[in-house]
C-alpha cells in the first residue's frame, strides 16, 4: 500500500478548500462575516469544484493507480491532486489567485492523463465517460483562465462531476449485466450533454436547455438501471448508499426540469436553484453515499456504519428544499437560511465521518498503514 504520508496532505488541502468554499458561499448569500481575503466570495465556485472535488477525485484515482505501480514511482501519481490542492490554497489565502488557477489547470491536465492510463488498462464505456468528464474539467479550467463568463464555465465544471459520477455508477453496475441497448442509450445521452456544452458557448439559452434535457434523460436512466434501485430494499450500509444515490438522482432530475423551464439564466435566484440542485443536491448526495467506500480506500482505515449517517443526509435535502423553494419564490431570507443549513449539513457529514473512522479503528484494533 502507498504510504499515508503521500495522501493525507493532499486530502487536507481538499478539506481546506471545502471549508473556505463554504465560507465564501455564505458570504455570497449575504451573511456578514469576516471575508478572510477580499476576493474569497468570488472564488466560491472554483474552491468547491476544483479545489475540493477536483483534488478529491484526483486523489481517489491516484490511490487506485498507485496500487499497481512500482513502489519508488508511486509518488508520481499524487502530483496532479497535490498541484490542484496547492493551487486552491493560493486562491483561498489570496496569495496568488492567477497562479492558483494555473496550478489547478495543470492538475486537470494530470487528471486527464490519469484517465488515459486507466483507459489503456480498461477500455469501456464507463472509463471513457469518466475520461470525458476529466476533459470537461480541463476545458472549463481553460476558459476560466481565458476569463470567459462564469455562467459558461460552470456548466463545464458541472459536466465534469456529472460524467465522473455517471461513469463510476456504470462501472459499479457491471454485476447487473446491463444489455447493450441501454448502454447505447446511455452513450447517446452523454453525447447530447456534450452537444449542449458546445452549443451554450455560442447560443447560451439553447445550449443550457439541451444540456438540461440530457440531465433529465440521464437521471431517469440512472434511476432505472443503477444498482441503487435493487439495493434500496437491503439493510444497513447498502441501503444507506442506495438512498443517497436515488435522492441525488432526484436533484439531477429537478435541475434538468428547471433548466428547461428557465433556460439560459446567468445570475440570480433561478440560476442559484439550478446550479445548487446539481452541485449540492446531486453531487454531495453522491459524496455522502460513496464516503464509506472512498475514505477507507484513500486512508486505509475502517469506518463503522451507523444510522446516524442519515442525519446529515436528511438535513442536506431539507435545507436544499428550503433554499431552492425560496429561490423559486424569490424569498431572500429563506435562501439565506437554506444556505446556512446546507453548510451545517456538510459540517455534520465531516464530523460524522471522522467519528465513524475513529470507531472503526478502535473496533478493528489496527492503526492506518
Amino acid at each position: 500500500m502507498p504510504k499515508l504520508s503521500l495522501r493525507i496532505p493532499v486530502l487536507l488541502l481538499a478539506m481546506l478548500a471545502l471549508l473556505a468554499g463554504m465560507w465564501a458561499g455564505l458570504l455570497r448569500l449575504g451573511w456578514i462575516w469576516p471575508p478572510l481575503n477580499p476576493l474569497l466570495p468570488v472564488e466560491h465556485g472554483p474552491l468547491m469544484v476544483s479545489g475540493f472535488l477536483g483534488t478529491l477525485i484526483g486523489l481517489e484515482r491516484s490511490v487506485a493507480l498507485s496500487m499497481t505501480a512500482v513502489p519508488r514511482r508511486k509518488w508520481l501519481y499524487y502530483l496532479g491532486p497535490a498541484i490542484t490542492g496547492i493551487g486552491s490554497l493560493l486562491i483561498l489565502t489570496g496569495l496568488g489567485v492567477f497562479t492558483g488557477a494555473v496550478l489547478i489547470w495543470i492538475g486537470s491536465v494530470a487528471l486527464l492523463i490519469t484517465f488515459s492510463l486507466i483507459l489503456k488498462r480498461h477500455t469501456g464505456l464507463d472509463t471513457a465517460v469518466m475520461a470525458l468528464g476529466a476533459l470537461c474539467w480541463l476545458v472549463g479550467n481553460t476558459i476560466w483562465l481565458a476569463r470567459a463568463p462564469m455562467y459558461q464555465i460552470v456548466w463545464w465544471w458541472a459536466a465534469f462531476l456529472i460524467l465522473t459520477i455517471a461513469g463510476e455508477r456504470l462501472e459499479l453496475s457491471r454485476v447487473l449485466r446491463i444489455p447493450q441497448q441501454p448502454k447505447i442509450t446511455f452513450g447517446l445521452i452523454i453525447s447530447l450533454q456534450i452537444l449542449g456544452l458546445i452549443l451554450l458557448m455560442f447560443a447560451y439559452d439553447g445550449g443550457v436547455r439541451l444540456f438540461s434535457f440530457s440531465l433529465i434523460l440521464l437521471a431517469l436512466w440512472l434511476i432505472y438501471y443503477d444498482l441503487a434501485r435493487r439495493n434500496i430494499h437491503q439493510g444497513g450500509l447498502t441501503q444507506y448508499i442506495a438512498v443517497c444515490l436515488l435522492s441525488g438522482y432526484f436533484w439531477l432530475l429537478a435541475a434538468g426540469v428547471m433548466g428547461i423551464i428557465f433556460g439560459g439564466v446567468t445570475a440570480g435566484f433561478r440560476y442559484d436553484a439550478i446550479l445548487h440542485s446539481i452541485f449540492l443536491g446531486f453531487t454531495f448526495a453522491m459524496i455522502f453515499g460513496h464516503a464509506p467506500i472512498i475514505f477507507p480506500a484513500v486512508l486505509n482505515v475502517t469506518m463503522r456504519y451507523s444510522s446516524i449517517f442519515y442525519v446529515p443526509l436528511i438535513l442536506l435535502h431539507l435545507s436544499l428544499l428550503l433554499r431552492v423553494g425560496s429561490d423559486l419564490l424569490l424569498w431572500f431570507p429563506g435562501r439565506q437560511y437554506g444556505g446556512l443549513l446546507n453548510v451545517l449539513a456538510l459540517l455534520l457529514f465531516l464530523l460524522n465521518t471522522i467519528i465513524a473512522i475513529i470507531r472503526g479503528q478502535k473496533e478493528s484494533g489496527a492503526p492506518p498503514t
